[in-house]
C-alpha cells in the first residue's frame, strides 16, 4: 500500500455539468493531524488522537479522553487583533479556511463583489469563550465581561469571521444540526453555486472540550467511560458502550465546475448528492436518507465503492445502521469504513472529516481504516474496513446521524 500524495487529477471537459459544485480546496483541523496531508498521512497509519484530556482538568470527571487538536498554536495562525475575539472553535475554522483557500488557488477578489459567500455548520459555538465570560460576569460582575461575548460564543461566529478575513460578501448562512450539520452546510453551499455563486466556503468546525461543554457532553448519556484511549470508542464492535467527543472538522472551496474548470482548477472531487430526513417516532429514516442521496446523484446501489459511515459507537444504533446498509447494498455488501475512530466525533466537524477522507480516497484510490473494531459484531453485517485498502472508488457515499433525529448522505464522485 503506498501513501504517496497524488496529484489532483485536472477536470475532465466531458464530466461535470455547469449544475455540479466540485471541491478544488481542503483545509483540516483534527486530533490526529494539523493540515489536510498531515491528517490524512496519520490516518492512513491508523493513528489515533484520542487520548487523556489535557485543555481542562478532567481528573474528577467519569470521562478522561477526547480527541484534541494537538500543536495548534493561535499565534501562529491568526493575527494579534484576533485573539481577544475569538473562541478557539473560530481559531481552528480560520485556520481551515485559509489551508482551503490556498489550496484551491482561488482569488476571491477577482471575482464580482457578491460572488463569493461562506455556509459553515457549528453544534456548539465559541463554548469555551463563552464559559470564560460567564465565570467573570458572576465572580467579578458585569463591568469584566468581554464586549466580544456578544458574537463569539454565536452558532454564526465562524461564518462570519472567516467572510470578514477573506472578504467574502456573498450569501452566507450556519446550519445546526449536530453531526449532520457537517453534510447539511455543502450542501447548502451547493444550492448557493447553483443559484450563481462562483464559490463557497463550507463545511463544519466543533469545538466544546472545556468544563461547561463537558457537562453538556457528560449529560447527553452517550460518551464511553471505557478509560483506555484505544478501547474507549469501537464502532460496530460487540463490546461498544458509547463514543468519545472531539474537536475540530473540515472546511472546503465549493466552486461551479465551469468557472473552475476555466480557471483551470483542478479539483478533488464532485458533490453530487445528497439528501436529509428525519426520524419519525421509533422510525429511523437514514436509510431513506441515502436512497434519497444516491438518486440526487444520478447513481444505483451498486456504483458506491465506500461508505463512511456515521459509527456511534454505540450498540443500538450501530445495529440500526448496518440495518440500513444492508437493506440497501446487501449484508458486507459494500466496504465500510469510520477513520472518526481515529478522532472521536466532532459533532458539526466529523461529517465534514469524513467528506475530506471521501475526496482523498477518491484522489488516492485507498480506504482508509477503522481502528480500534478489528471484527464487527456478528448483528452488525458490513464490510469494515480496518487496515488501508486500495480498490478502485468512483463514488463514495457519507452518512450522518445528528442528535434529534436529523439523518443526512451525501454523494462524492471523481471528475
Amino acid at each position: 500500500m503506498t501513501t504517496a500524495t497524488l496529484e489532483r487529477p485536472a477536470l475532465r471537459r466531458d464530466a461535470p455539468t455547469t449544475t455540479d459544485s466540485v471541491v478544488t480546496g481542503i483545509g483540516v483541523t483534527a486530533p490526529n493531524g494539523l493540515g489536510t496531508e498531515a491528517w490524512w498521512a496519520a490516518t492512513l497509519r491508523g493513528e489515533s488522537g484520542i487520548r487523556p484530556v489535557t485543555r481542562f482538568d478532567a481528573s474528577r470527571y467519569p470521562v478522561r479522553v477526547a480527541g484534541e487538536v494537538p500543536g495548534f498554536v493561535d499565534e501562529e495562525h491568526l493575527p494579534s487583533r484576533l485573539l481577544p475575539q475569538t473562541d478557539r472553535v473560530t481559531r481552528l475554522s480560520l485556520a481551515a479556511a485559509k489551508e482551503a483557500l490556498d489550496g484551491s488557488g482561488s482569488d476571491p477578489s477577482s471575482l464580482p463583489e457578491y460572488g463569493a459567500g461562506v455556509v459553515t455548520a457549528s453544534s456548539a459555538g465559541g463554548f469555551e469563550f463563552g464559559q470564560r465570560e460567564l465565570q467573570a460576569l458572576w465572580s467579578k460582575g458585569g463591568q469584566h465581561v468581554s464586549a466580544y461575548q456578544s458574537f463569539a460564543w454565536f452558532y454564526a461566529v465562524n461564518t462570519g469571521q472567516i467572510s470578514i478575513r477573506h472578504g467574502l460578501r456573498g450569501s452566507s448562512g450556519v446550519v445546526v444540526a449536530e453531526q449532520a450539520g457537517g453534510l447539511d452546510a455543502v450542501a447548502h453551499a451547493r444550492r448557493q453555486i447553483r443559484k450563481g455563486a462562483r464559490l463557497m466556503v463550507t463545511g463544519g468546525v466543533d469545538s466544546a472540550l472545556c468544563p461547561w461543554g463537558w457537562a453538556a457532553h457528560l449529560a447527553a448519556g452517550e460518551l464511553s467511560r471505557v478509560p483506555d484511549p484505544a478501547r474507549a470508542y469501537l464502532p460496530f464492535d460487540a463490546e461498544a458502550d458509547g463514543h468519545v467527543v472531539g474537536e475540530g472538522g473540515a472546511l472546503f472551496v465549493l466552486e461551479n465546475a465551469a468557472a473552475a474548470r476555466k480557471r483551470g482548477a483542478r479539483a478533488y472531487g464532485a458533490f453530487t448528492g445528497y439528501a436529509a430526513t428525519f426520524d419519525g417516532p421509533g422510525t429511523p429514516r437514514l436509510a431513506d436518507a441515502a436512497r434519497l442521496a444516491l438518486a440526487d446523484a444520478g447513481v444505483n446501489a451498486g456504483d458506491i465503492d465506500v461508505v463512511f459511515a456515521d459509527a456511534a459507537g454505540a450498540r443500538a444504533a450501530d445495529r440500526a445502521e448496518a440495518e440500513a446498509l444492508a437493506a440497501l447494498f446487501g449484508p458486507r455488501g459494500v466496504p465500510v469504513t469510520a477513520p472518526k475512530s481515529m478522532t472521536g466525533r466532532l459533532l458539526a466537524g466529523g461529517a465534514s472529516l469524513d467528506v475530506a477522507a471521501a475526496l482523498l480516497t477518491l484522489r488516492d484510490q485507498v480506504i482508509p481504516p477503522t481502528v480500534g473494531t478489528t471484527e464487527p459484531a456478528a448483528d452488525c453485517p458490513v464490510d469494515l474496513v480496518t487496515a488501508p485498502r486500495e480498490t478502485a472508488v468512483r463514488h463514495a457515499l457519507v452518512l450522518a446521524r445528528g442528535r434529534g433525529g436529523f439523518n443526512s448522505a451525501a454523494v462524492l464522485s471523481a471528475v
